[in-house]
């Protein structure tokens, strides 16, 4: 457990960095106010209620039950996976980028019913979906994960190779 008190680190730096940029949108906006910043990128306070790209956001509230049990689920099996596997520090380090996010963004869901997000990229009238750190952290693990999975793929193949020859 002690090699993986790094990753369990990892996680709660993610949520405290998401809790204190909610906290400051919070404080300083109204909801659906919007400050530019650069010509591409917006501070707005938006409430999410769904999941990525505001899915099921319209559903009459069971939605919040449903993200909320599988944030929790997700994260017992994400640290067992850590637990496990504390000494692979690129697994490791996705995992706790997404469990960091994912227990973010729980904690929004649980205090306030729904996901609070403010980040607002656009370009040419096109805007991305609002989100905020918890969900940059999910993503850039599942990324990493992906990444991670091809290299160790490509070990596999390199071993066996080695292994035949």
């Amino acid at each position: 457990m002690p090699e993986a008190a790094r990753w369990f680190g990892l996680s709660s730096l993610v949520i405290v960095l998401d809790y204190v940029t909610k906290i400051i949108v919070l404080g300083g906006f109204a909801p659906g106010e919007s400050r530019p910043v650069t010509s591409f990128f917006n501070l707005v306070l938006v409430f999410n209620k769904g999941a990525a790209f505001s899915f099921l956001a319209s559903a009459e509230g069971w939605q919040t039950l449903l993200f909320a049990a599988i944030a929790v689920t997700a994260s017992i099996v994400i640290s067992f996976l850590i637990v496990k596997n504390a000494g692979k520090p690129l697994f490791c380090g996705a995992l706790a980028l997404i469990l960091g996010g994912a227990l973010g963004n729980l904690y929004d869901r649980v205090v306030y019913g729904q996901v609070v997000d403010f980040l607002d990229f656009h370009f040419a009238g096109w805007h991305w979906p609002a989100f905020n750190v918890a969900d940059s952290a999910i993503f850039v693990g599942a990324a990493i994960l992906i990444l991670e999975s091809f290299l160790r793929r490509h070990e596999g193949e390199k071993t066996a190779g080695e292994k035949r020859a």
